[in-house]
């Protein structure tokens, strides 16, 4: 296997069992609720603190990507969130639930930017976009197999040894550690001393900035469509367990195959235009995604949402990675995504306490409205270096294009 195929894997494994260990909570929020007697709404908190927590993970990991290289702050990363995600199958009360669930997010919020950056400093230029897609729908994979797994495993086993299966992820280190390559654009621009880095750091703090306001609205697509969507499957929709898990796995289908086919026509046509592109068509799916008089129709619209909303979300690995300088790339990147993270990260109770007074349909599809209009405002001004060449110094950098 080649080197840039490897990093490749172990980053996109990496990010499918890190989606997978989240979105068992998402699959199994009613059932676990229901063991430790809390509401729906206090459950979406569990996914609030997972989400809030995730940036002290991407700021203690990132800075150790570019002091100390991509390869051990990721393995390290690896084991760390495989006990975490273990532990949480014991936890005896929902106070321990959630304690292990932020624990969570800082692992999860450290394997992002690492992977990424590794795998898109080593694959081709020319195929980044669709690379970057394929790297991104790890998460999609990861939210099909926690649904696949519910489908298959909860009904006989319970929720608990679900999360037990989370330990995987700590087998993936040994795959990194002997088959995966440092990057040698680190090593040609690495900081050689922590107050080089942090010069590094605040001398980008404008593109820091505007990675945050890009990367709030784009989880507030993502969140707002993904998390409690389960819930209104069976809360207002009345499915049974199967039938919600197989919609649920029908819907990230749709991610994957958008989220890679939304790649590739990143590389022709542009970062900014194909993630905004996708996120106003996704408006007008809205209604078939959300109010569907059928089940027909509501596979439909949830295959279409997904592929749409992970579509976009395919090019952001690569479209971060190319507005970041090479020598903070582990670092501002994730960063900036996981911040974002944070401030969109009570998205899911937000929709959990509006469904009280009005329905979850009806708080679903206005966050969503809101949400993409928003990403696709804020893509759409921001910059762009598409199909930069990485490790070539800024004297060779393209020209920052902005609207």
């Amino acid at each position: 296997m080649s080197d840039h195929r490897a990093a490749l894997l172990a980053g996109y494994l990496g990010w499918t069992l890190d989606a997978f260990d989240f979105f068992l909570v998402v699959s199994c929020l009613t059932a676990i609720g229901r063991e430790f007697h809390k509401s729906d709404a206090q459950m979406a908190l569990t996914l609030t603190a997972t989400l809030a927590f995730r940036p002290i993970g991407a700021f203690l990991f990132g800075l150790l990507a570019d002091r100390y290289g991509r390869r051990l702050p990721l393995m390290i990363d690896l084991v760390f969130y495989s006990v975490v995600e273990i532990l949480s199958g014991f936890a005896p009360n929902y106070t321990t639930f959630i304690v292990l669930r932020a624990l969570f997010g800082i692992g999860m919020g450290g394997e992002w930017g690492v992977g990424a950056s590794l795998a898109m400093e080593k694959v081709p230029v020319r195929i980044r976009g669709l690379l970057s897609g394929f790297l991104q729908q790890g998460y999609a994979m990861g939210f099909l197999l926690a649904s696949l797994c519910n489908l298959f495993l909860f009904n006989r086993v319970g929720w608990r040894p679900l999360f037990w299966l989370g330990g995987l992820p700590a087998l993936l280190a040994f795959f990194v550690r002997f088959r995966v390559k440092e990057s040698e654009v680190w090593e040609k621009t690495r900081h050689h001393t922590w107050g080089q880095l942090a010069r590094g750091i605040l001398s980008n703090w404008k593109l820091f900035l505007f990675l945050i306001a890009m990367m709030t609205a784009m989880n507030f697509a993502a969140h707002g469509t993904q998390d409690l969507y389960p819930t209104f499957l069976e809360r207002q929709r009345g499915f049974d367990t199967g039938l919600k898990n197989i919609l649920s796995a029908f819907t990230m289908v749709g991610a994957i195959i958008g989220g890679s086919i939304c790649g590739m026509m990143s590389d022709r046509f542009g970062r900014r235009r194909t993630i905004a592109g996708a996120l106003l068509v996704a408006v007008f799916v809205i209604p078939l995604w959300a109010f569907a008089p059928s089940t027909g129709l509501l596979f439909a619209g949830g295959f279409l949402m997904q592929f749409l909303v992970q579509g976009a979300w395919g090019v952001i690995p690569a479209h971060l990675a190319e507005l970041a300088p090479d020598s903070v790339r582990g670092f501002l990147p994730g960063f900036g995504y996981q911040i974002g993270v944070l401030l969109s990260s009570y998205v899911s109770y937000f929709e959990a306490t509006m469904a009280k007074t009005t329905n979850y349909a009806t708080a679903m599809a206005i966050t969503a409205v809101a949400a993409f209009l928003l990403a696709a405002v804020a893509t759409a001004v921001g910059p762009e270096r598409h199909a930069v060449e990485f490790g070539a110094g800024e004297s060779r950098l393209p020209p920052v294009r902005s609207s």
